[in-house]
């Protein structure tokens, strides 16, 4: 398997926020790719001492990948704001809300009260009590 380059992506300057944010995510693209690589190495042995070295290193990658994460949200703080949004959509979503509200997140004025799981589908407007 080809190596990267360490060197492949340095500028003679100081990157800035944005431009390290985007060297971030590369970095983020191989770590999924290295879990993704271990998990089917575990699943393709029953060699039990291989699996427990490839799980662990596997679990340091995906700790890896979430500190680059929480680096992402420091250095853009676009994808910040993106990444609490979804927080909050996905916690509509599965709590059954309609399209237009998960939508709504993150405009003025919208709602983010997340209904009981199953609760938008039980009323109707025949009938307004769960």
């Amino acid at each position: 398997m080809p190596q990267t380059d360490p060197f492949h992506s340095l500028v003679p300057r100081k990157m800035t926020d944005s431009e390290l944010a985007r060297s971030i995510r590369l970095n983020i693209e191989a770590e999924l790719d290295a879990i993704n690589l271990y998990a089917a190495h575990i699943d393709a042995t029953d060699n039990e001492e291989a699996k427990a070295v490839l799980r662990h290193v596997m679990d340091e990658e995906r700790e890896h990948a979430a500190l680059f994460w929480q680096l992402i949200a420091r250095l853009d703080p676009e994808q910040a704001q993106h990444a609490q949004e979804a927080v909050e959509k996905f916690k509509l979503i599965i709590s059954g809300a309609p399209h237009e509200s998960v939508e709504a997140v993150g405009k003025e004025g919208a709602s983010t009260e997340v209904m009981e799981p199953g609760l938008a589908k039980r009323l109707t407007v025949g009938n307004m009590r769960p």
